[in-house]
């Protein structure tokens, strides 16, 4: 179903709800693994995914058809990620490394996740990142973004996702290369 018409039908107080159950089909896989990717450990990313959809459903009254209707969801996911993980790193009071490390552990210890020698490496390089940049990286690297759509989810320019991504490759680089 396209989402004008799931829009259409969200609208309408007798299909609001199997509107919504349709936008949550549509869209729950794409946003678990964006969350995912940033959070890793897979119960956060179930309770992530779940307050991004709370939140759609209190919003989608207010959302301005002027973007696109998952553009506006992924953007509510980037921030509950970010929110996230910097509410992560005040409450234990550690410092980004300490954040990474800690996120690097569950990789290696999680059954969830699978993937070659290399695979794991490039996950615990990303770790490494600020959050910022690794969020730009997953976002043209995994889910192939164009750059004029990462820039109207995060509200940054074009040239400064660029330079973001580039350094982030080039930070991922010198960590393959240490090992």
């Amino acid at each position: 179903m396209e989402d004008k018409e799931l829009l259409e039908k969200f609208a309408q107080p007798e299909s609001r709800n199997l509107a919504f159950n349709q936008l949550v089909r549509k869209y729950q896989q794409k946003v678990y693994w964006h969350i995912r990717k940033m959070v890793i450990d897979h119960n956060d990313t179930d309770d992530l995914t779940q307050e991004v959809f709370v939140k759609v459903w209190k919003n989608l009254d207010n959302f301005r058809k002027d973007a696109q209707l998952y553009t506006w969801i992924y953007r509510i996911a980037t921030n509950e990620c970010l929110t996230f993980l910097a509410n992560k790193k005040k409450r234990f009071f550690l410092p980004i490394h300490d954040v990474a490390a800690e996120l690097s552990d569950k990789i290696d210890s999680s059954s969830d996740i699978s993937g070659d020698e290399i695979q794991l490496k490039l996950q615990k390089a990303l770790l490494r990142l600020p959050d910022k940049q690794r969020l730009v990286f997953n976002m043209k690297y995994y889910d192939e973004m164009k750059y004029e759509e990462m820039s109207e989810i995060l509200g940054t320019s074009v040239g400064a996702l660029k330079a973001s991504y580039h350094l982030a490759v080039k930070k991922i680089e010198e960590f393959l290369k240490q090992d």
